[in-house]
């Protein structure tokens, strides 16, 4: 997918925010700024979102010195989604179809998301966490899912953000843990999971966990590592969470590759044809 006119405002938001969090310095967030600016006034538009907030981010990180801007945040939300983890369970448990209900949840978390927002309503979230697991899905291709899930000795799950990294958890428990592999960042950008954050949620204590080799908010699979691609090559069964996952694979060819996300801005929603707020199970 295509950087869009509409993303450049995304971009100076992003900078402005995680400027703030990296610095208390005026004049560093100031420099951070400019230079971001700079380098939006000759983006590639046929490039994808995350690779230009990948240039972004690696900016705000190096001129400010810190190279998390969204530790904090991101360990916040890891202990805030831990908490509901056993309320999130036990509406599995009492599911009359508890994978479709592991999936609704997962879709649910991608709402945490501090690149779409600057901000995440807690109260907005356990109302996102209700409607998700009640209301229609804008697209719904479970039975799809379903097919390709008995066949599947091999499952790859590209995960998208730290906290929302809970709600996976539950999917993957779901699907059997030991036929999974789960994907997070190689480094921090924005607030995308890690393996340190994979580490913190236990996600590493049922499954196998490996970086992408990357700091992009996406999966440039060019500028992945050789054991990421060699485990995407080989899945019989790929799970790609969230937008940044949607907008760096959407054009990708590969047999069972399903999305899964909150449609959370326009541009996403006229590239898929989907109204904002919408929830997305999807294959490619």
């Amino acid at each position: 997918m295509k950087t869009f006119l509409a993303c450049v405002p995304c971009f100076v938001h992003q900078t402005l925010s995680a400027s703030c969090m990296a610095t208390d310095d005026v004049d560093v967030q100031t420099k951070v700024m400019r230079k971001v600016l700079e380098e939006l006034s000759a983006i590639d538009f046929s490039c994808s979102p995350p690779e230009m907030a990948k240039t972004v981010h690696s900016l705000i990180r190096e001129i400010s010195g810190n190279s998390d801007p969204y530790a904090e945040i991101k360990h916040e939300y890891n202990q805030k989604a831990l908490l509901l983890y056993p309320q999130l369970k036990e509406e599995v448990r009492n599911s009359k179809n508890p994978l479709e209900t592991a999936v609704r949840i997962a879709i649910a978390g991608n709402y945490i998301d501090f690149g779409a927002f600057p901000e995440i309503d807690e109260i907005i979230l356990h109302e996102i966490i209700e409607n998700t697991l009640h209301q229609e899905l804008a697209v719904n291709d479970m039975s799809l899912f379903v097919d390709a899930l008995d066949k599947a000795e091999r499952i790859f799950y590209l995960a998208d953000n730290s906290g929302e990294i809970v709600f996976d958890r539950i999917l993957i428990e779901e699907l059997g843990a030991d036929r999974v592999t789960c994907a997070v960042r190689g480094f921090p950008v924005l607030n995308d999971v890690t393996m340190k954050d994979a580490v913190e949620t236990g996600l590493t204590d049922i499954v196998k966990v490996i970086g992408n080799g990357g700091d992009f908010p996406g999966t440039v699979l060019s500028k992945c590592s050789d054991e990421f691609r060699d485990e995407f090559n080989k899945a019989d069964l790929v799970i790609s969470k969230g937008q940044g996952n949607y907008e760096t694979l959407s054009s990708v060819k590969k047999n069972n590759l399903f999305f899964l996300l909150k449609v959370k801005c326009k541009v996403i929603a006229d590239n898929m044809g989907y109204k904002t707020g919408g929830s997305i199970f999807m294959k490619a």
